[in-house]
């Protein structure tokens, strides 16, 4: 990283060297500070889908949307406190298998 000399903004680096991006005073490679860093090569990105089926089962119960009479279902918990009164209870989700659509019940 380098400023300008002259009005000591953020030089931007090329291959001849350094470049203000305000006033366009060039300062070569050879007579910068340092070295020029080159660019490193990013790993390939990695993607990671959860999968409902795998912590899921299919169960019978009918989708409000559509009818079908089939849906997978997975449980949650959820904890909370109020009043000083702590509490604790689970979650039903369900996710219809012909039209995807979602929703809950507690339990």
């Amino acid at each position: 990283m380098k400023f300008c000399e002259k009005c000591g903004t953020y030089m931007q680096e090329t291959k001849d060297g350094f470049v203000c991006r305000k006033c366009g005073n060039l300062v070569q490679a050879s007579t910068a500070n340092g070295t020029i860093a080159t660019k490193k090569e990013r790993p390939p990105a990695i993607y990671i889908v959860d999968s409902l089926e795998d912590e899921s089962m299919t169960v019978s119960q009918v989708c409000p949307e559509c009818g079908n009479g089939e849906a997978s279902r997975w449980v949650s918990s959820v904890s909370g406190e109020h009043a000083g009164i702590r509490r604790e209870r689970t979650i039903e989700h369900f996710r219809c298998t012909r039209c995807s659509h979602s929703w809950s019940k507690p339990s």
